[in-house]
């Protein structure tokens, strides 16, 4: 393996990749020339760079970020604030741009993205942060079970369906659809299937006359007759759950403990 940094001048660059959700993969260099290897081509951003990278043998979270000027056509405030990046996987490594010899130094996935308009900076999160997820189930007085996922049993195709979008309303951040049972849709998901935010998966928290309000940003460029991919939700009670969807069998929740406040209550006659 190619040895970095061995020598007082070196002809070495950095590289970052970054794989978007929607499939959309994005290569960069420091170097002030593209450079191909991997089968991938990187494209000059001398003006982006990672900063310091931090890696240890420990269970903690390594850090790392990456900064930059919004000058690059590839990275548009516009697609940062659709949340194109948002959670996309990333590479960083060095590079010898003269053999192309090159090792990757840092994986992981973008975490909080800033910016202010000028330039942007990304938190980076490595795969140890997988660590970090508390896998202990707690009790809860709604089902714990992602609706159409592991535990609760009901088949996602079953709930989905393919729309035309009918019309959208980027003030107030909601879209409708013809014919659509919207309340049933409250807590659901939808995913365009094509225009600028391709793939990105929108949470649906209000139904309003027909309308179905979205948990983040839509962008202009999405016009009415574009298809999207709904899936209804639910509000994990196990009401819902019982009379709705015949489902009460597999209900991954406690509704009927007591809360923390048990011996501070007054007692009743």
């Amino acid at each position: 393996m190619r040895v970095f940094f061995d020598r007082e001048l070196d002809t070495v660059a950095t590289f970052w990749r970054i794989y978007r959700r929607d499939g959309v993969a994005l290569a960069f260099t420091s170097h002030d020339r593209d450079l191909t290897f991997g089968g991938i081509r990187h494209m000059a951003a001398p003006g982006m760079v990672p900063a310091a990278i931090r890696l240890t043998a420990e269970l903690a979270n390594d850090s790392a970020e990456v900064q930059g000027a919004l000058n690059h056509a590839s990275i548009r405030a516009v697609d940062l604030a659709a949340g194109l990046f948002d959670e996309a996987a990333i590479e960083i490594g060095a590079v010898d741009w003269s053999d192309l010899g090159h090792h990757t130094l840092y994986t992981g996935q973008i975490g909080r993205i800033e910016d202010d308009q000028s330039q942007f900076v990304a938190e980076l999160k490595s795969n140890k942060s997988l660590l970090e997820q508390d896998l202990v189930p707690r009790t809860s007085p709604t089902c714990r079970a992602e609706f159409c996922g592991h535990g609760c049993g009901l088949s996602a195709a079953r709930f989905s369906s393919v729309q035309a979008l009918a019309a959208i309303d980027l003030d107030a951040n909601r879209v409708r659809f013809a014919g659509l049972d919207s309340e049933a849709h409250v807590d659901g998901r939808m995913r365009f299937m094509a225009g600028p935010q391709t793939g990105l998966a929108f949470g649906i928290i209000d139904a309003q006359d027909g309308w179905l309000v979205l948990d983040r940003p839509l962008v202009a460029g999405t016009l009415p007759g574009t298809r999207a991919q709904l899936r209804e939700g639910c509000d994990h009670t196990l009401g819902t759950c019982s009379s709705r969807f015949g489902n009460a069998t597999n209900f991954r929740g406690e509704p009927f403990l007591p809360g923390n406040d048990l011996l501070a209550r007054y007692g009743q006659p």
